[in-house]
């Protein structure tokens, strides 16, 4: 990806970032815009969602209701040859690490062999 198109991506994750954090407010969950990736015509961008504690279709759907209000909010605040069509998507990679990490502590209490011995050469 070009450098041009990795600071799109960084600048709209922070403004829709502000924007969401300032126009909604959702309850009993912990929501954070984790990454944008626009296409390479600036026309449509996938928004990474992570929603902790609470429903996250729920906080999806709000975010979908609101998305022509982000998207207006976002054109005042970025200047580009077009205001492109956001997508929200559920970013789960913060439980699958998780769930990474428990597997790997699973693994680890599993017996090992002891360590072969080398032998000598005489």
């Amino acid at each position: 990806m070009s450098q041009r198109l990795d600071r799109i991506n960084e600048l709209l994750r922070r403004e829709i970032s502000t924007v969401v954090q300032r126009e909604f407010e959702f309850t009993n969950a912990l929501v954070t815009i984790s990454a944008a990736e626009i296409t390479q015509d600036l026309r449509e961008a996938k928004v990474f969602v992570s929603v902790l504690g609470g429903h996250s279709q729920r906080v999806l759907e709000q975010l979908e209701q609101k998305r022509a209000l982000i998207q207006s909010r976002i054109a005042k605040r970025i200047t580009l040859r077009c205001t492109p069509i956001l997508m929200f998507r559920l970013d789960d990679s913060a439980s699958r690490g998780v769930e990474m990490v428990n597997l790997l502590d699973e693994v680890d209490k599993i017996p090992k062999a002891p360590p072969a011995e080398e032998e000598e050469e005489g």
